[in-house]
């Protein structure tokens, strides 16, 4: 083994919210484009709580979604969230893995969401930015999430990195 390497502290995580994204009817912005099917879901609004911080997500962000030809959805979200009257950019990057014998049930708006999040793989990685000193510990943390969809939209489960 290199000398170099030696024992961290091992990472662990706390739960940071549960969130809601209610979402408007998808803009397909085409397959004949240099890196795939790209869609767009436009947020719409929805609402977040969690131990140290609950609010709305402003109508407005949206998920800039690409679909890989072996069905992975490569996703690129851009949220904002109000907190009281302040307001946190929240971005994250993920990958939304759905198996070839779940596609059928996940491509039926009626049954998508019934479909038990174990049989596919949907994770972000999400940062915030805000100028709020009271919210201003979100600026230096990394978070996790799963995500799964619901009726009208999607959900997810964000714990902060510690």
């Amino acid at each position: 083994m290199d000398t170099r390497v030696r024992p961290v502290a091992p990472i662990g995580t706390a739960p940071l919210f549960d969130m809601v994204v209610d979402l408007n009817p998808r803009l397909d912005i085409g397959t004949g484009g240099p890196l795939g099917r790209r869609v767009l879901y436009g947020a719409a609004g929805g609402s977040f709580e969690g131990p140290r911080l609950r609010g709305e997500v402003v109508a407005g962000g949206g998920d800039w979604a690409l679909y890989r030809p072996d069905g992975t959805m490569l996703l690129d979200v851009r949220l904002t969230l109000r907190v009281d009257e302040e307001l946190v950019y929240m971005t994250y990057a993920g990958r939304w893995v759905i198996p070839a014998d779940v596609r059928a049930e996940m491509a039926d708006p009626g049954t998508r969401f019934r479909v038990d999040p174990a049989r596919y793989y949907f994770r972000t990685t999400p940062l915030f930015e805000t100028g709020s000193t009271r919210l201003s510990w979100l600026n230096d943390i990394v978070a996790v999430a799963s995500g799964y969809p619901v009726d009208g939209g999607v959900a997810y489960h964000v714990e902060q990195v510690l």
